[in-house]
């Protein structure tokens, strides 16, 4: 071979080399990159090329899918009710990709999870279409329903969680106001305008905001069953009707300042029992300041304060904070100054109570599904998170707690035949409290079993009430007390 074409094919030679080794490269390499690329129409139109799996409340789907009027996305996605389990779901749209549920399990409800590959192929092979797997829900519908109802109807904003206290088991989250899924699940100017109406710049009331999750409201004086538990755990006092060092008027320490109780209520020395039904500032401020930051603070995180929450949604952190002076100690022990938390956090707070002292970590997906339902792919089992308490302090806790119900501030709550176990709180809202407070309610029921099927927190935000109009005991606890009756209805 002369020089020339001896040149000729090695250059050739070189350029096939380049060519296997760039398509190697793409093949292999960068494969899943490009398989994610967001520019990658490609696997956007794979993705909606079939119905996506349902979302299952109770044995019965929530969501679904339909066909697309225009565009090259074929399916879209459709919900049930869908402003009730907006804080549950999520949303999945084709302009806007996808949030809470719908996101975190994306891979199931489409088909593609790895764990579902061994199905895939036997479709494949069969010659069946894709399918999407599901996701089954711990929710219980009653329960969200008698939740959303009830923020509905007392308006403003708001948020209730219940839980099973023996598994952690989330039974309802609603959010008000809420939004409609289904409103921008597609691609068109219309889910385009739809999705801007929602968006806060163009909306206050802020309706896409998992407010059970994702606000941390100061808690007011539901904090107090935390301080209370502190008081126990640390030996500070060992009953609840042993008399307190609680003298009135209290002066916080190192201040000139008076803690003031609201009212002329019974809280000089009051017993736990007394003072927790009345909702004694003093005594309960005393006892955090007593005990000191490190304590309050150590028992604060054994209820879930200061770490984030994912169930599988991510749930903000609560906060009850460190290096505090005795006063700013004793104003977070009555669930004010920097104390701050999620409907989920205080849920888990009387869930604990509930259990014997037991908090199970709580979570809201039961099981994921292959598409023919046959197939379990992954089932959560219940977990201990902590023992915030012990057994027979938390039966003290509770037999303060009904009290409330019984006999204080908690009396809206009550329900024929059960015995149920409650904290009301009306939180400070504003620079120097200018706004209107929050309404708190932290609850749980008790059947003549002995066993407590749901422990329930709700917050009640309405700016427009009449704010001496507004208590924990008179906008929060009617809606625990409706949420509780669901769960205990839905077992017979």
């Amino acid at each position: 071979m002369n020089k020339p074409l001896r040149r000729i094919a090695v250059f050739c030679g070189l350029l096939v080399l380049a060519l296997m080794i760039r398509d190697n490269w793409l093949q292999y390499v960068k494969a899943d990159a490009l398989r994610t690329d967001t520019l990658n129409r490609r696997v956007a139109i794979e993705r909606y090329s079939h119905p996506r799996g349902d979302i299952i409340v109770d044995g019965n789907p929530i969501t679904g899918s339909v066909e697309s009027k225009s565009g090259d996305f074929r399916y879209k996605r459709t919900y049930k009710n869908g402003p009730m389990w907006a804080p549950v779901t999520g949303f999945s749209s084709q302009a806007f990709d996808a949030t809470q549920l719908e996101k975190i399990d994306d891979g199931i409800l489409t088909g593609n999870d790895d764990r579902l590959f061994f199905r895939n192929t036997l479709d494949m092979l069969t010659g069946k279409p894709q399918q999407g797997g599901n996701v089954v829900t711990t929710l219980n519908a009653a329960a969200q329903k008698a939740a959303y109802d009830g923020l509905r109807a007392q308006g403003g904003k708001g948020a209730a969680v219940a839980l099973d206290p023996a598994t952690g088991k989330i039974l309802a989250l609603a959010s008000y106001p809420s939004y409609d899924p289904s409103s921008f699940s597609g691609n068109t100017n219309d889910d385009a305008a739809a999705w801007k109406k929602l968006l806060k710049a163009n909306n206050p009331a802020d309706p896409t905001l998992n407010r059970a999750l994702r606000e941390t409201y100061p808690p007011g004086s539901t904090f107090k069953v935390v301080t209370a538990a502190a008081a126990l755990e640390n030996g500070k006092y060992t009953s609840a009707d042993q008399k307190t060092d609680s003298p009135l008027p209290w002066v916080m320490t190192g201040t000139q300042t008076e803690l003031k109780n609201e009212g002329n209520i019974p809280c000089k020395n009051a017993t736990m029992r007394v003072a927790l039904q009345f909702s004694c500032n003093t005594v309960f401020g005393k006892i955090g300041a007593d005990l000191g930051n490190d304590k309050m603070l150590a028992e604060a995180k054994k209820f879930g304060f200061d770490e984030q929450q994912f169930v599988p949604v991510r749930s903000n952190a609560s906060v009850f904070s460190d290096d505090m002076n005795p006063s700013q100690t004793a104003l977070s022990s009555i669930g004010q100054f920097n104390t701050a938390a999620t409907p989920l956090q205080m849920a888990m707070v009387a869930s604990a109570v509930a259990n014997d002292g037991k908090l199970m970590k709580p979570y809201m997906v039961d099981e994921l599904q292959s598409p023919n339902l046959a197939d379990s792919v992954e089932k959560t089992e219940p977990e201990e998170m902590s023992r915030p308490l012990s057994a027979a302090n938390a039966q003290i806790l509770q037999s303060m707690m009904e009290t409330v119900v019984k006999d204080g501030t908690g009396k809206n709550a009550q329900i024929p035949g059960v015995t149920v176990g409650g904290k009301t709180g009306t939180a400070q809202h504003g620079v120097a409290n200018s706004a209107n407070p929050y309404a708190w309610f932290v609850s749980y029921a008790k059947l003549p079993d002995g066993s407590s099927p749901v422990a329930v927190a709700v917050v009640v935000e309405d700016e427009n009430a009449n704010r001496d109009d507004i208590s924990g005991g008179g906008l929060a606890a009617p809606i625990a007390k409706n949420v509780m009756k669901a769960v205990i209805d839905s077992r017979k």
